[in-house]
């Protein structure tokens, strides 16, 4: 992984919260929640909080689009 000057990853290797993901994707937190739970959302329960990796997310943000795309 690439480490940046202060030694923080890369962004692409990123954890992000449930609230960063609702405001990444615009989305309110109840929905990106709903969808997390019901497994539609790529993510993992760490500690009883969810965590999604933003490299995951982006891949699969971009294979939603495609779908509607088709």
């Amino acid at each position: 992984m690439a480490m940046h000057k202060n030694g923080s990853h890369n962004d692409k290797s990123q954890i992000m919260t449930l609230r960063e993901v609702a405001q990444y994707l615009g989305l309110h937190v109840m929905t990106v929640y709903k969808l997390t739970r019901g497994g539609q959302v790529p993510a993992a329960k760490i500690g009883g909080q969810w965590r999604f990796k933003r490299d995951v997310l982006e891949k699969w943000l971009e294979a939603q689009m495609h779908q509607r795309a088709d």
